[in-house]
């Protein structure tokens, strides 16, 4: 039997590979350790470290509150679970948007602080100099457009984007701006399956569906809503693959109602003293037992 061929580590040119061959793209956005290595160990092309954690891990209303601390500590925790997915931090709010000198400054931490590979910006083409800035600084980026939970006001809601002509060219003028920036991919959140479908048809670059049809070059999934591990809201988009809420609820019930009836730990689970050291140990403390 010939010896199965070594994985490789994932990178740009590959996933063009992909694009060219209608192979899908597999991205997840993950923010621990654990997950990640079991995410790469399970071959997902890409490893997004989503701001979205943010509110998983740490409780935040919304991703405009999470901050580029808090998206650090997940990247770094990423980098040491994984090996051979293309390790990508979502830059939070504000992280990119104010200048080009601050987008590549803050870029660039991601890279030398917690070994991303590439960033993921989401926007419109108003940010498009902002994100070319941090292409020519020698990062990668892909592009993020339609919801963009960053500018939830101005788009009155977590609506879907592209339902009509106007808002449908709109997003397309974005795509292409974020393509002359030189994104090496872009990602459609929420948008309708026509829009992702032309876009992929008609780039030369990579287009993931993040709620956006099955029609894109790839798929991103927020890694918790696969688990239904963020409870407050499941978008209508994800599927959730395994409940692992009442498994944790039993788990924890259980031994909740285990320790309550000092059932556990049992003894297989506890270290005794032998006999003689027990009763020197007695002898010298006065324990009568």
């Amino acid at each position: 039997m010939a010896e199965a061929q070594a994985r490789k580590k994932v990178t740009i040119p590959m996933l063009l590979e992909k694009k060219k061959r209608g192979e899908p793209i597999v991205q997840l956005a993950v923010y621990d350790y654990e997950t990640a290595i079991i995410a790469d160990r399970v071959g997902i092309d890409i490893l997004c470290v989503s701001d979205t954690g943010g509110m998983v891990l740490f409780g935040h209303e919304s991703t405009t509150s999470v901050s580029f601390e808090e998206v650090m500590f997940m990247a770094q925790a990423v980098k040491r679970g994984s090996q051979y997915g293309l390790r990508m931090v979502d830059m939070p709010y504000m992280s990119f948007h104010l200048s080009a000198q601050q987008a590549v400054d803050n870029a660039a931490k991601y890279v030398s602080q917690a070994g991303a590979e590439v960033m993921k910006c989401e926007g419109n083409q108003h940010h498009a100099k902002y994100i070319e800035a941090i292409v020519k600084a020698g990062i990668p980026v892909q592009g993020h457009i339609g919801i963009c939970p960053m500018r939830i006001p101005l788009l009155g809601g977590f609506a879907a984007q592209g339902k009509t002509a106007d808002r449908a060219k709109e997003l397309i003028d974005d795509a292409l701006a974020f393509v002359d920036a030189g994104c090496f991919s872009i990602m459609t959140e929420v948008v309708t399956s026509e829009v992702s479908e032309y876009l992929a048809k008609t780039l030369t670059v990579p287009v993931i569906s993040l709620g956006s049809g099955n029609t894109s070059d790839g798929v991103h999934i927020i890694g918790s809503d696969l688990f239904h591990l963020y409870e407050k809201h499941t978008p209508r988009h994800s599927k959730v693959y395994c409940d692992l809420v009442p498994i944790i609820e039993k788990g924890l019930t259980d031994y909740r109602d285990d320790v309550r009836n000092r059932v556990y730990p049992g003894k297989e689970h506890t270290v005794f003293m032998k006999d003689d050291e027990l009763n020197k140990f007695k002898e010298r403390v006065g324990w009568k037992k």
